[in-house]
This record gives C-alpha cells, structure tokens and sequence, in this order.
C-alpha cells in the first residue's frame, strides 16, 4: 500500500457558494414566503468552469475560473480548479510549484480538496520541497474536514512510520473511516488488515464484506482479490459464476492474476461455459506479463492448428484495442 494521487476526475465543489450568493443578491426579499418560493423555483446558474473542465474544455475553465477568482478572491473551490489544471498540464503548461501555489491558496480558504492536494504535493515533493510532516499535517486538516482521500493516506502513513513496529491499529481506523466515506483504495486495504489480522481481529467475513465493497466501487486489486474469494467461499459463499464474472472484468483491465485465472476457468468450464480459444488468450496475455502455467501450457498445446490461428487472432485484438 501506498499513499496516491486522486485522479483529476475528482468532483470541485466549484458551484455551491457562488450560485448562493447570486440567488441572495437577486432575491427582492427572502424573509417573504413568495421571495422564498420564487427562490426555490429559480434554477441555479450554470458553473460554466466546472462544466467545462468535465467536458474537456481546459481553457474555457481555466478562463471562468479566473474570472471568478477576479470577481471574489475568496472563491476556495475555483483557485483549486486551476491549481488543478496547473498540476496537469491542461490548457498551461504543468507547472507543480504554481499548482502547489493555487493550491495553498485555496487551502488557506478552507478547500479540503485543495489541502489534501497540497498534502500529496509535499509527500512526494512535487513543485515544493518535500515534508513528510508538513504533508501528515495537511492530511489531518483534510480529514477533519471528512477527505476520504486524505484519511486513507493518514492510514498509509500510519504503517509507513515504523517498518519494525507498524501502527496497524490506527492504520485500520483511518481506513475505516476513509472506507465509509466511500473510498475503494481504503476498502481494499481495511479488507488486508482484516484477512491478516493486522490492527484489528481477524475475520474473513470482515474481509469479504470490504474486499466486496472496493471491488463493487471499481478497485481493480479489489475485484481479483474478491473473486478468488468468491470462486473459494472464503468468508462469503461460493459463487463460482460471480467469481468468473470479475475475473474477465478484471482480465480486460489487464491484470496479469485475472488473466491466468480467466484462463483457468474458461479451459475448465468452471463458472463459465467452456471456451478453449479464449482461455488460451487470456493465458498467452498473462504469460507473457510473467506469470507462468504449466497446466495450461499443456492445454495450449492439446489445440488444433485453426484454434491456434484464432488465438492468435485474438491476442492481436486484445492488444491492438
């Protein structure tokens, strides 16, 4: 486990106060009943940043996010905006000190996204100088303000600050905390401490139940580790379809173990129907990200000349995707 960057898909809270303040200032007179149903009625105005930003339109964004920024330089959620851009090269050039800047600039308006931002910043050192304990700080801002990103890196944190003696104990509870809050990464890893009994009693039913969770929020690691789970009836019943269901998803993301247990299953017919040119696909694909199998070798080799071309054809599929 390690701590890692959100990816840039992350909701802004870019609308909420700008479109409140608006309302406001439009209101004729909120303390009447029809003010306050004209209100209610009126459609809040479009975050045209934030909307743009969704739909590709970098510079767009970065224009009405300065625009906002020129209008009220405590908007918190639209200086997070172009840090964000700044961080990743959209619509400017990356630059990680001026992301990082923009980034304190929100911060310091209450942004939680923006701290923990600046948080990973300092962890790795990317555009400021490394501070792994300015970094822990920014994650407790972050999680106080309920960050689920922030609350799992504390967790990863927690384990990292002793190799001898690690804090699994705190570990688990920030995980759990970060896991409600809906974040896959904490999920998987609470599900490990549960099925090693590490910080907290071991339980496979606990495993499964979290394992579960992160591999239904998308958790590639979440999804192999919950179907061989499933496919064993560890800590959740037996469910060999289940089980193949997330193998094969998880083998299309090309994850090497999904591959060769994909493989697996179509050669034997086992939760899935029997398909000997596909299981062998998905064998020859994890092989060669080195993960060896001498069993279906010997499967690989029982094919006809016509499977083997298909195989083959299908691997160039997969690849040229």
């Amino acid at each position: 486990m390690r701590a890692r960057r959100l990816a840039a898909s992350l909701v802004f809270a870019l609308a909420a106060g700008a479109a409140q303040a608006q309302d406001e200032a439009r209101t004729p007179d909120a303390k009447t009943p029809d003010a306050a149903k004209a209100a209610a009625a009126k459609p809040a105005p479009p975050d045209l940043a934030f909307g743009a930003y969704q739909r590709g339109y970098y510079v767009t964004a970065l224009a009405e996010a300065m625009k906002r920024i020129s209008a009220d330089d405590g908007d918190a959620a639209a200086m997070t905006l172009v840090g964000e851009l700044y961080a990743q090269g959209l619509a400017v050039r990356r630059d990680p000190a001026e992301a990082a800047r923009w980034y304190r600039l929100a911060s310091e308006r209450g942004d939680r996204q923006a701290t923990f931002k600046l948080g990973l910043a300092k962890l790795t050192g990317d555009g400021v100088e490394k501070d792994r304990d300015g970094a822990t700080k920014l994650f407790e801002k972050a999680a106080a303000q309920g960050h689920p990103g922030a609350l799992y890196n504390l967790g990863v944190l927690a384990i990292e600050a002793n190799p001898v003696i690690p804090d699994f104990a705190t570990a688990a509870a920030d995980f759990q905390k970060a896991a409600e809050l809906g974040d896959p990464d904490a999920a998987y890893a609470l599900a490990i401490l549960y099925r090693n009994g590490s910080g907290v009693e071991k339980s496979d039913e606990r495993a499964a139940y979290w394992m579960g969770r992160a591999a239904k929020a998308d958790n590639l690691a979440g999804q192999v580790e919950y179907a061989v789970m499933l496919f064993n009836g560890v800590g959740v019943a037996k469910d060999e379809a289940a089980a193949a269901r997330l193998f094969l998803k998880a083998a299309e993301r090309d994850n090497p173990v999904a591959q060769n247990r994909a493989a697996r299953i179509l050669a034997a017919g086992r939760g899935a129907p029997r398909n000997p040119v596909e299981a062998m696909k998905w064998h020859i694909l994890a092989r060669a990200a080195g993960i060896k199998d001498a069993w279906l070798d010997g499967e690989l080799a029982k094919l006809s000349p016509k499977e083997k071309e298909q195989v083959e054809a299908a691997v160039r599929r997969h690849v040229g995707r």
